[in-house]
């Protein structure tokens, strides 16, 4: 594969919001930093290709070498706002001058108070909300765990199959996307089972039903052979499955799991940590399917960046007394201002622009699709969008050759390359991450 070169006279590499590779990558800087992560880094680390960031701003990430990325992966979903947005910038600045940290599980602190009712504000519940702000998105998996089980007295949890929830023990038990992310950590915690999760492919091949085979292998095999519902405490579902390969739900099947959770007083849990906080130009996933949770979790995009997530339930569930869950730095001031800002920026310019940037875009992949034969199908919601490819071996080729390019994917599920770029992503950085993608899949090779 060779470097795109681009002449230093042409205008679009003299712009800063443009990708631009100078060098052949990795450059020398990048390799000399590689070489000594390589030699103190845990070996657990997965990293797609060899980016060596150096700083941010909007859509574009710069490397170490002054070469310039379109970012359509934002962090795993995680930028919101872009790169360093100035009012984010503003308010952490702001934040950390006046107070750094104070343990709010003990005290009181305007910021952490401000961000649980503008959480519980936005939530998809008509019931009145309370929140519990966590470090991350694992953390507010945990909790809504130990919440679940402490709220019906009940052991019992079903998870679905190619779902991710995290990697500490308790959302480990519910992950079930790749088996390398379990081998070897056993025994997990028991009585969590996993039901199929529709993998619906309408785009080409019109295939995966509607989920009402998937509804009555739960109620019929996992219920009727495996564990009674009267022992289960929750049902976690991810609205639109992230690391399982960017699948939707179908509307149908979340209400069909809503049902089975209120014949049987179970809980049910949306994981919203990728899916939710305006990427799919709705606040929450969950919401394009008029079904209520009961307890929902979020992180990633919640702070453009800075480490903070929550899970946050119905009033009536909050049965458990003071002293049954807390953390020493979850709600943390300066993550907590700038969740705050983020929150300000993605109901402003991110709900409508996310929506129309994503059908935009999705547009645009199934042009490109369209004209090969390796993509399988074209799916998602907003700007939470997912190509899949017939191998993996496709999908891996063609990532890099985008990064090679300067366009910045990533890979989810078997096969396919995720597009989850900013919100506030523009037409002109959505035409050109088409252009390149096409480039990737027309000179990738497996």
């Amino acid at each position: 594969m060779t470097t795109m070169e681009v002449p230093a006279s042409d205008a679009a590499a003299q712009n800063p919001g443009t990708p631009h590779i100078q060098t052949e990558l990795p450059g020398p800087k990048a390799r000399a930093l590689i070489a000594r992560d390589e030699a103190v880094a845990s070996p657990s680390l997965t990293r797609a290709y060899p980016l060596v960031a150096e700083s941010g701003s909007g859509m574009v990430v710069t490397d170490v070498d002054g070469n310039r990325f379109l970012d359509f992966a934002a962090g795993i979903a995680v930028c919101a706002t872009g790169h360093s947005h100035p009012k984010v910038v503003a308010a952490i600045h702001e934040q950390a001058d006046r107070l750094i940290h104070i343990a709010a599980t003990d005290f009181y602190e305007p910021r952490y108070t401000e961000l649980m009712e503008r959480l519980a504000a936005i939530a998809p519940l008509s019931e009145k909300a309370r929140v519990f702000l966590t470090n991350s998105g694992t953390e507010a998996v945990e909790g809504a765990i130990k919440l679940a089980r402490y709220h019906t007295h009940r052991p019992g949890i079903i998870a679905f199959e190619g779902a991710f929830h995290g990697r500490t023990m308790g959302s480990l038990s519910l992950t079930n996307s790749k088996i390398k992310q379990r081998a070897g950590f056993g025994p997990l915690i028991p009585m969590v089972h996993h039901a199929p999760f529709p993998r619906i492919r309408a785009w080409r091949e019109g295939s995966g039903g509607d989920g009402s085979a998937e509804l009555a292998h739960l109620s019929d095999t996992i219920f009727g052979r495996q564990i009674s519902p009267a022992d289960v405490a929750a049902i976690v579902v991810e609205p639109i499955q992230g690391e399982g390969g960017y699948f939707p739900a179908p509307k149908a099947f979340m209400q069909g799991l809503r049902e089975i959770c209120n014949e049987h007083g179970i809980l049910l849990v949306a994981d919203e940590i990728q899916s939710g906080m305006g990427r799919t130009g709705k606040w929450w996933a969950i919401e394009h399917t008029g079904v209520e949770p009961d307890i929902l979790t979020t992180a990633k995009g919640i702070a453009s960046g800075m480490p903070i997530g929550a899970f946050i339930a119905r009033d009536s569930v909050w049965t458990w007394p003071p002293g049954a869950h807390g953390s020493t730095f979850a709600g943390n001031p300066v993550c907590a201002a700038a969740a705050l800002a983020t929150i300000d920026i993605i109901e402003s310019e991110g709900l409508a622009n996310a929506a129309a940037m994503g059908a935009r875009l999705r547009s645009g992949l199934e042009d490109v699709a369209s004209r090969t034969d390796a993509i399988r199908d074209v799916r998602g919601v907003g700007l939470m969008l997912g190509v899949e490819f017939s191998t993996h071996g496709a999908a891996e080729a063609v990532q890099e050759a985008a990064f090679r390019l300067g366009l910045l994917t990533l890979e989810c599920g078997e096969s396919s390359l995720r597009f989850s770029p900013p919100l506030i992503v523009d037409e002109a950085s959505v035409d050109t991450a088409l252009r390149l993608f096409g480039e990737a899949v027309a000179t990738a090779k497996e």
